[in-house]
């Protein structure tokens, strides 16, 4: 049987919602999905995604397990903190009219990057337990946001081309770059060997070449304000923001690596025991955790992944493959530790669903 693949168009119930995907397909569409053994779930947004289904699996196997987890992201980087992509004077790019109605929403973004949601993510056997659509960013002045996800049914995934492209970094030691950029010339080889292999149903995987390390990818938005400011505030300092905003929960942020628990207040304690109860972890775990996130930078609870995958598909081009993604979309090269080289390799590999 070939691939099937079915569109969902959603509408948040809140800022922070949670939709059942495979519930709203077998409503909408019946067991279209059910004879295949896996199937590719795609978002087309910068603050709505996936997560990696062992993840997932693990978060769900309690109540609400989602819940606290995604509080905890929540927790650290609030609404209204101070951000430089939510000051929309600075926001070149802008028109008047478009800073009217610009949510100021860079709390999401980087909720998004740093709890490892994707945009596309491959689940694998017919189980019938939830696949959520997790959405941070679903209302806007009062108002739900358009939201759109698709879901690709397959059988197999087969390895027709791969290649191995080097990315230019500049000299500084936390950087970000636009694998989108054309510069690169890497969404353009995309398209060619797409192509060239008449691939209609797939998916392009961008993965860190092996040996590529001190780095991470994520699919967001590109923008310069929120990739080279706030983001790199992050990585320099993960509590910068959720202090910012709530300066009751740490009596002296600057000072806690020297005096990792000692300094955690009750509320922020309380941020660590949400996630560690969705998490079922261990009190040893918990402390390591502790320290280890106020001691040392935010690659070590960043979930930024090692690779990120761009579904291939010729739904509105039919017999037509091409990398579908959404407006804003762009997969997104981080470091925190600069390259001695300059350069990072970056391996593209791109399947055919059978």
């Amino acid at each position: 049987m070939a691939p099937v693949e079915v569109a969902l168009k959603i509408n948040p119930r809140a800022r922070v919602d949670l939709v059942d995907v495979r519930e709203r397909v077998t409503a909408a569409h019946g067991d279209v999905l059910a004879p295949f053994p896996q199937a590719l779930y795609s978002s087309f947004h910068t603050t709505a995604g996936y997560l990696d289904q062992s993840l997932a699996t693990r978060l769900n196997r309690q109540r609400d397990g989602l819940a606290p987890y995604l509080s905890f992201f929540r927790n650290v980087f609030p609404e209204g903190a101070g951000y430089k992509h939510d000051e929309l004077e600075l926001r070149k790019e802008l028109t008047d009219e478009q800073r009217q109605t610009e949510p100021l929403n860079a709390d999401s973004h980087l909720a998004f990057i740093s709890a490892g949601l994707r945009s596309c993510v491959a689940y694998r056997g017919r189980s019938t337990d939830p696949v959520y659509f997790i959405d941070l960013d679903g209302m806007n002045a009062g108002r739900p946001r358009r939201r759109v996800t698709t879901v690709l049914g397959f059988n197999t995934e087969k390895t027709v081309a791969r290649e191995r492209i080097s990315v230019p970094m500049s000299a500084h030691p936390v950087d970000s770059v636009s694998l989108k950029d054309p510069r690169f010339g890497i969404y353009q080889r995309c398209q060619e060997l797409i192509a060239a292999n008449g691939v209609t149903k797939g998916r392009v995987q961008l993965a860190l070449a092996p040996g590529e390390d001190q780095a991470g990818l994520t699919v967001n938005e590109y923008e310069t304000l929120l990739m080279r400011h706030d983001l790199v505030e992050v990585l320099r300092d993960p509590l910068r923001f959720m202090a910012e905003k709530s300066r009751h929960l740490l009596a002296d942020p600057r000072s806690i690596p020297n005096k990792t628990i000692d300094y955690a207040k009750y509320d922020m304690v309380r941020v660590f025991n949400e996630l560690v109860d969705a998490l079922r972890l261990s009190d040893s775990v918990i402390e390591k955790i502790l320290s280890r996130f106020f001691g040392a930078p935010a690659r070590h609870f960043l979930r930024m992944k090692r690779s990120v995958s761009l579904p291939v598909s010729d739904r509105e081009t039919p017999g037509d493959g091409r990398v579908a993604e959404g407006r804003y979309q762009s997969p997104i090269l981080v470091q925190w530790r600069r390259s001695e080289s300059r350069t990072r390799l970056v391996d593209v590999t791109l399947t055919r669903f059978e």
